[in-house]
């Protein structure tokens, strides 16, 4: 295999990315000044080594804690969680929620062997227990394993025997069963928001 169809090889593996347009951004790469090439290959070289996740929330990040969770203004009172980092860039893009994050890592999805253990449900429970919670917000991808996530993180909070237990809620239902909160709009998303119900 030579360079081009290692490196398209490489593209094809991006989510979203077939065979054709990898050829094509290969294609392009080559048509490029070798400056931005070298730039652009040493700015995926370092990617790992420079953003991680938040300690706090899970979030990418290249500060730890994370923009969101060090800003003072933002509401402490209230924790979104959600599956995946790049959920809450969806979420922040709409500009709407001013409180804090909680990024599980993905769902339980028992058929793939993905428990509450290999989430970081265990942290959510920590911080719940620290007090100042008032309200759990669980935006979990309206699909079989985010409802059952979502069961799932309301009965444990429940079963934590807290004095003032924060409320739990769940995204109204203006995004779509079986869609992706990646893909939704943002007039959508602000309604799901505002429309979010009590478990």
């Amino acid at each position: 295999m030579n360079a081009f169809d290692e490196l398209a090889n490489n593209f094809s593996r991006l989510p979203g990315i077939g065979k054709k347009s990898a050829i094509r951004m290969v294609n392009w790469l080559l048509k490029q000044d070798s400056s931005y090439v070298q730039k652009f290959a040493q700015n995926l070289g370092h990617l790992q080594e420079r953003i991680k996740p938040c300690s706090v929330c899970g979030t990418w990040t290249e500060t730890d804690p994370c923009p969101i969770c060090s800003n003072p203004l933002r509401d402490s009172s209230q924790i979104c969680v959600v599956e995946q980092p790049q959920d809450v860039s969806t979420i922040e893009a709409y500009g709407e929620y001013k409180g804090m994050y909680h990024v599980l890592g993905g769902l339980i999805r028992p058929l793939e062997g993905v428990g509450p253990a290999q989430l970081t449900i265990g942290a959510l429970l920590s911080r719940v227990k620290n007090g100042g919670i008032k309200e759990i917000i669980i935006a979990t991808n309206p699909t079989v394993e985010g409802d059952t996530t979502a069961l799932y993180l309301n009965k444990v909070i429940s079963e934590l025997g807290l004095t003032e237990p924060p409320k739990v809620t769940r995204l109204a239902t203006g995004i779509p069963v079986g869609g992706d909160l990646e893909y939704i709009d943002k007039r959508t998303l602000s309604l799901s928001f505002r429309g979010r119900s009590e478990f």
